[in-house]
């Protein structure tokens, strides 16, 4: 309800510290958008937390009120009258207001706020001036503004300053010109949010008959609803005759008896910010949903080197296992190859390889670089990731999207190789490697027994010393050193065979191991370099969303 109204004091009151609160957020709200709000919104929204942080630290009850209307509409004339006294010129000549007049009832002290108000022509009202029967105007300030339409720019200009800051409206107009599409279009239109705090006059009434006044306030009313206002006081005066001047008085005094008007006026202020910035943020915000993720994951991981990685894991693993579970006497053939980590220098035990080392030369690990194929994946799927979280975001902020799910140049490269050589790729020995191995030597040390023994049998026979040799002890009817030596070979392949199929069942477990470890890794670089950054820009909209709301249920 307004504070115009009839009969009233007070309407719908908003408090000093609600008011602060919605300015607070409405700030917030500015800060939290950033770049991705319109610069002229954001503007708007930074003066209007200015304006109310100034206004309500200006001490006093004081209530202003603008004057405002087209040329010719009588507002100097009007201005007077309510004063009682002739303080604004009028005349024929066009524009006849150039700068503000101020009117000031009551004996507080207004030199602050006049000069707040950028006003410089001022005068105080002694007792309350014709109808002091009314309701006391005390804490009045009653502007007489230049011509909204004036053909001098810095009228309009002066006019157009001297309306962002006033508590009340009052929107002069006359018979003849109250439909104008400047006055309604380009003003009125725009303040459609401070119903509250706006009253229209039609003034020049004396020159209508009574029916024709009723049907131009009629039509005034309907005009008004078009702007969005439908609830807006619409009275017709004359300040010739003095019609309809004390109905004006009488709201002016409700207003000013309610102490209510400023913050009303500072509230909407708000609330026509708040709500024009709102149609820059959406309703909700998107997530990267798990499938989306899991695609990007993918993507990095082949573009790190992970399946390269992992198979040489692999491969690594089995030629460690054969070099300690093969026949002894072989080993050293497996021991000569080369090893798959330590060609990719991932080996963790005879290369160090530092951050800095990473940064100043990328590819550090010895990995091949990526493939044009695994490239496009993981362009193709930070595309999808930053389509998933702007999708239904207004454009400035889809496009925020689209930056942060995009590291510039070689970033993410840089990231991803340092995840990977950050990875430590070392387990302990498995336990039967050790018992495998110590088998396979006992196993060849029966075999050279075996074989010494029966060299040393052929060496007795060839020198025909066979009487004195005792005689070769058998199993069944096999001699003891055949059987060492055809046992300890034998068993030691077969062994062999089985360590080495052992070995390949280990090599999938230990790389399944290390693809673990390595896609937590690139989880981390996905988390840091691509949808950390996405998911803050998305908690910025949150955050600016949620600022305008309560800024705007002041």
């Amino acid at each position: 309800m307004s504070p115009l109204v009839m009969g009233g004091s007070r309407g719908a009151v908003v408090s000093p510290e609600r008011l602060a609160a919605a300015a607070d957020a409405l700030g917030a709200a500015v800060e939290a958008g950033g770049d991705e709000l319109p610069s002229a919104g954001g503007a708007r929204a930074s003066q209007v937390v200015t304006k109310v942080a100034q206004r309500t630290a200006l001490v006093g009850g004081h209530t202003v009120v603008a004057l405002a209307g087209a040329t010719g509409s009588g507002k100097s004339s009007l201005f007077n009258t309510l004063v009682g006294g002739d303080v604004a010129a009028v005349g024929v000549r066009r524009p006849t207001t150039s700068t503000p007049t101020a009117a000031v009832w009551g004996a507080e002290p207004s030199g602050e706020l006049l000069d707040w108000l950028g006003v410089g022509s001022r005068h105080l009202v002694e007792g309350e001036g014709p109808g002091g029967q009314v309701g006391t105007l005390d804490g009045l300030v009653l502007l007489d503004l230049p011509d909204v339409d004036s053909r001098e720019t810095g009228n309009r200009a002066e006019a157009q300053r001297v309306l962002e800051l006033v508590d009340l409206f009052v929107w002069v107009t006359d018979p003849q010109k109250y439909a104008d599409a400047r006055l309604h279009d380009d003003h009125v239109a725009t303040l459609s949010a401070h119903e509250a705090v706006t009253v229209v006059v039609l003034n020049q009434a004396d020159r209508l008959s009574p029916e024709d006044v009723e049907r131009c306030r009629t039509d005034l009313r309907r005009l008004m609803e078009r702007d969005g206002l439908p609830g807006a006081t619409v009275l017709a005066t004359s300040a010739r005759t003095g019609a309809g001047v004390d109905e004006l008085r009488q709201r002016l005094a409700n207003a000013v008896a309610g102490r209510t008007a400023a913050r009303a006026r500072l509230a909407a202020d708000v609330r026509s910010v708040a709500g024009d910035l709102s149609a820059h943020v959406a309703a909700a915000e998107p997530t990267v949903d798990e499938p989306t993720r899991a695609e990007l994951l993918e993507a990095l991981a082949r573009a790190a080197g992970v399946p390269t990685v992992v198979d040489a894991v692999a491969r690594d693993y089995r030629m460690e296992a054969a070099s300690h579970t093969s026949w002894p006497l072989a080993r050293w053939v497996h021991r000569l190859r080369a090893r798959p980590l330590r060609r990719l220098r991932l080996d963790g035990r005879d290369v160090r390889v530092t951050e800095s080392d990473v940064r100043s030369v990328l590819g550090r690990s010895s990995l091949p670089p990526p493939s044009p194929a695994a490239r496009a994946a993981v362009a193709l799927a930070t595309r999808r990731v930053a389509d998933r979280a702007g999708a239904q975001l207004p454009t400035p902020w889809s496009e925020a999207v689209e930056r942060a799910a995009t590291p510039p140049g070689p970033d993410l490269g840089d990231a991803l190789d340092r995840a990977v050589v950050g990875t430590s790729l070392l387990a302990r020995a498995p336990v039967w490697w050790r018992v495998v191995g110590a088998v396979q030597m006992v196993l060849s040390a029966a075999a050279v027994v075996g074989l010494l023994w029966l060299g040393a049998y052929a060496v007795a026979g060839w020198l025909q010393l066979d009487s004195v040799v005792p005689e070769v002890p058998r199993l069944g009817v096999l001699p003891v050193p055949f059987l060492l030596l055809v046992g300890g070979l034998l068993l030691g392949v077969l062994l062999a065979a089985l360590a080495a199929w052992l070995a390949r069942v280990g090599a999938r477990r230990r790389g399944a191991v290390m693809d673990r470890r390595l896609r937590e890794s690139i989880a981390g670089v996905a988390d840091t370099e691509v949808l950390g950054p996405v998911r803050r820009v998305l908690e910025r909209h949150a955050a600016t969303r949620e600022a305008l709301r309560h800024a705007a249920d002041v």
